[in-house]
């Protein structure tokens, strides 16, 4: 089955300050991503860009992301589906407040 990355962009605010429903439905998330017939093969949370180091073109290194933006990337999950209409299925169901969600296909190996 095609693996997809489904890479998570959100405006950052401290964990405490997501409302009620926004964290019910992140914790619901799994569930219900089985339940439309894809699999999880990893997720995983991000810390803030502020605790960001980039290393840029020569070697240089830097406090912080490379870019600014509103957004941050937040998190990722990398899934198995179908194909990318269901992979846009998933995206779907995770609940972004003020970004987006990016679904980048994987290169297969072997």
């Amino acid at each position: 089955m095609p693996q997809y990355a489904i890479l998570i962009y959100e405006k950052e605010i401290p964990l405490e300050e997501y409302p009620p429903e926004v964290m019910e439905a992140n914790m619901a998330a799994g569930q219900r991503i089985e339940a439309i017939g894809a699999k999880i093969v990893g997720e995983t949370a991000l810390q803030p860009a502020s605790k960001a180091t980039t290393v840029h073109k020569g070697g240089v290194v830097t406090d912080g992301p490379f870019l600014e933006t509103k957004e941050a990337f937040a998190g990722i999950f990398v899934i198995e589906a179908e194909d990318l209409d269901q992979a846009i299925a998933v995206a779907r169901l995770l609940p972004i407040m003020e970004g987006g969600v990016e679904i980048r296909p994987l290169m297969e190996t072997g």
